[in-house]
């Protein structure tokens, strides 16, 4: 299978590898939405959705009863409508501009998937070989150099709807994405100082991180929330904002901005911003866990290799260790720390308050910058005396 994807021209190559992406990204993105609706209910004690049914399964009993319940359908049936129904364009946007911005969205949400590796698989040799779309050494680098991009799509629609209450959504989006940016960097950087020992090739691949998390011996299994806790805060907050997320929601405010920079959108341009919004909470997800909770690997100080090597002599099956098995079995880790994420993320917007935009700011550049200034004085002093040669 190797060989024949190998002998592929690399424009088929390239075209199948952006098939996928858009196949996955798209699904994950309407299935966090449905998700987001039915963990709110969850926490509201009320149903949720769980009223639409395909009329060929609602003759199954038990089985229609339960995906009824379940809100399934109403993916489909929410899909459909916004694919569907009439795309609204008002007279007074600028309609290049207009039908320009959501399109703009999408790209740099499903650019960044390509360069986050989901999982890895073993060689002959016992070499663990991360799965990725393009095995870049600058991974980290490209992420948020492509996702930064992002902003604009903001600042377009709100500009392009030639209305008050857009604009100002555009221009917070603008403001809170380089607050919260330079703390997020800032937080990453003892990660790779760390990684990055005198006398090794330098790298800002995120695949290294997992690699450096999956070493044996208490050090060397460690994830790094447990050995830079206060950066896993700081990168997680910004986080938040930066895939404006509540509490930090101030580009799309309805308590004061109406719906922000989407308010003159409907029909599948504005569903565009709501998959690229959880597109970002994907990618934004997986870094997360990549650079502190170990990747693929199942528990700190548990690497998948040691999961294999484990069940390999608890049931002797040359199975096992298959690259084929080994590869979806690490996806599998990969994906239910990313779901779990997401929930994290759903968890914290309906039990938060919405902060004022003067609270953002001033968590933002007095509190969060500061903080991360200091956390990497303190760890660079720490890395250079420890990595000291002796």
């Amino acid at each position: 299978m190797l060989d024949l994807w190998n002998n592929l021209h690399p424009l088929v190559q390239g075209l199948i590898k952006g098939l996928a992406v858009i196949l996955v990204i798209f699904p994950l993105a309407g299935a966090s939405s449905l998700a987001e609706r039915k963990v709110s209910a969850w926490m509201q004690g009320r149903p949720g959705p769980n009223r639409a049914m395909v009329p060929w399964i609602a003759w199954i009993p038990f089985l229609s009863t339960f995906l009824r319940r379940l809100g399934l359908f109403h993916l489909l049936a929410d899909g459909g409508k916004l694919l569907f129904k009439e795309e609204p364009l008002p007279g007074h946007v600028n309609k290049l501009y207009f039908i320009l911005a959501p399109v703009i969205a999408m790209m740099p949400a499903f650019t960044t998937v390509t360069v986050v590796p989901f999982g890895a698989y073993l060689t002959g040799s016992g070499e663990m070989v991360p799965l990725m779309l393009a095995n870049v050494d600058v991974g980290l680098l490209a992420v948020f150099a492509v996702s930064s991009l992002g902003v604009y799509s903001l600042i377009l629609a709100g500009w392009a709807s030639n209305s008050k209450y857009p604009f100002l959504g555009g221009v917070r989006a603008s403001a809170q994405l380089i607050s919260y940016e330079l703390s997020m960097t800032l937080s990453v950087v003892p990660v790779f100082l760390w990684i990055n020992a005198p006398g090794t090739a330098g790298t800002m691949s995120l695949a290294r991180v997992v690699e450096f998390q999956s070493q044996p011996g208490f050090w060397g299994g460690t994830w790094f929330v447990f050995l830079m806790p206060v950066s896993a805060f700081i990168f997680l907050v910004s986080l938040f904002a930066e895939t404006n997320r509540q509490p930090f929601d101030m580009a799309e405010s309805e308590a004061d901005l109406v719906g922000g920079f989407h308010t003159e959108f409907g029909a599948f341009k504005w569903s565009l911003f709501f998959v690229a919004e959880y597109s970002h909470m994907l990618v934004g997800s997986g870094v997360f866990i990549l650079l502190f909770l170990g990747g693929w690997n199942p528990l700190p100080w548990v690497s998948l290799a040691d999961l294999i090597g484990g069940l390999h002599r608890l049931t002797h099956a040359a199975a096992v260790v298959h690259p084929l098995f080994v590869g979806v079995l690490s996806i599998v880790i990969f994906l239910v720390k990313v779901l779990a994420m997401i929930f994290f993320f759903m968890w914290i917007r309906w039990t938060i308050p919405r902060f004022r935009y003067d609270q953002v700011m001033k968590l933002g550049w007095q509190r969060l910058l500061p903080l991360a200034i200091g956390n990497l004085v303190f760890y660079a002093l720490a890395i250079a005396f420890l990595q000291k040669p002796v």
